[in-house]
This record gives structure tokens, sequence and C-alpha cells, in this order.
């Protein structure tokens, strides 16, 4: 058990948790913000996240059952629909899926539902992480670290790349090329 200690409070995981911690903070603290503010501020913490989590650790769960949820359907709800009121218009992107199944094509993203579900992976994470228990921690970095190699890596991709076309993206309708969010807040 000494080596998983050393591993759960490597330099690696707690700079991870770190960064994890800034996001959730940073969107649980988003109802005065404007919408291209956060956005702005997610262009630039979201390589961060993604770099500290392919730092982490690969490890084996401890546990025979997962970890516990924190991030219930009502707290996921009410973050998608802030952020989805921040995001107005812009919210929508199109993503090109290419699997080799002749199902995949094109569809649209959402900015909206993508931050949300990478909140609800890192909140469950840190709140976890933070109880001290050894085996939590250590089944929490693993189980942070498989779904984002599965699921949320390739969201933060995605959601990275819809935030840099709205960031730059030139319009017609605006003079001065900012793009247009809608600031109303939840």
């Amino acid at each position: 058990m000494e080596q998983e200690e050393k591993i759960i409070y490597s330099r690696q995981v707690v700079e991870f948790v770190a960064s994890a911690n800034e996001y959730c903070k940073y969107l649980e603290g988003i109802k005065e913000i404007n919408g291209i503010e956060i956005l702005k501020v997610m262009q630039r913490l979201l390589p961060f996240i993604y770099l500290r989590a392919s730092l982490l650790p690969m490890l084996e769960p401890l546990m025979e059952e997962g970890n516990e949820k924190t991030v219930t359907e009502f707290d996921w709800t009410r973050m998608h629909d802030m952020l989805l009121a921040k995001t107005g218009n812009n919210d929508p992107y199109p993503v090109i899926v290419d699997m080799g199944d002749p199902a995949d094509g094109l569809y649209t993203g959402s900015i909206a539902e993508n931050l949300t579900d990478i909140y609800q992976d890192l909140k469950d994470f840190v709140v976890n992480y933070k109880t001290g228990t050894d085996e939590v921690m250590n089944d929490a970095v693993w189980e942070v670290l498989m779904n984002f190699e599965e699921f949320w890596g390739k969201k933060l991709l995605n959601v990275l790349n819809a935030i840099h076309t709205v960031l730059y993206s030139e319009s017609d309708e605006n003079e001065t090329n900012e793009p247009v969010v809608d600031d109303k807040a939840v």
C-alpha cells in the first residue's frame, strides 16, 4: 500500500487535483460572468486540464464498488442550463465523427453539454479525492483517468475547438469581430 500512497500524493496527481478543482470552482461561480469571459477562461483552462490528465499515473482499482457519485441530475441540469444561457446562439457546433462506421458523420455538439459533462466527472473526482481515504483517492484517480481516456478527454478537445471557433470567428453582424453571446443569467 505504501507505493499507492506515494502515487496518490504524487506531484502529477496533486497538480491534476488543483486544476480540476479550479475548473469546478470557476464554473460554480459563473452566475455574474458574461459568456465571452467564460469562454476565454475555458480556452486557457481546458488545455491545462488535458495536459494534467494525460500525466496521471495508471493505477489499479482497489475497491470492488465504484466511488460515490456526487453530482446529481439536478446539479448537472442546473449547471448545463446556466452555461447554455451564457453561450446562447454560440452553443451548438458541428462535430465530425469518423470511426469507420457508416452511421458516423456530422452531428451537432453543445458547448454547454460538454463543459457540464467534464464538470460532472471532475467534480465527482475532486469530492472523492478530498475524502483523504487512500482507497477512495486511488480509485478516484483510476476512474477519472479511465473516463478521460474514453469520454471527457474527447469532449474536452471538441469543445475547445468550438470555443476557438467562437472566439476567433469573424461575424458579419459584428464589426468588432467579437462573438455575440447571450449573457442572460439563469
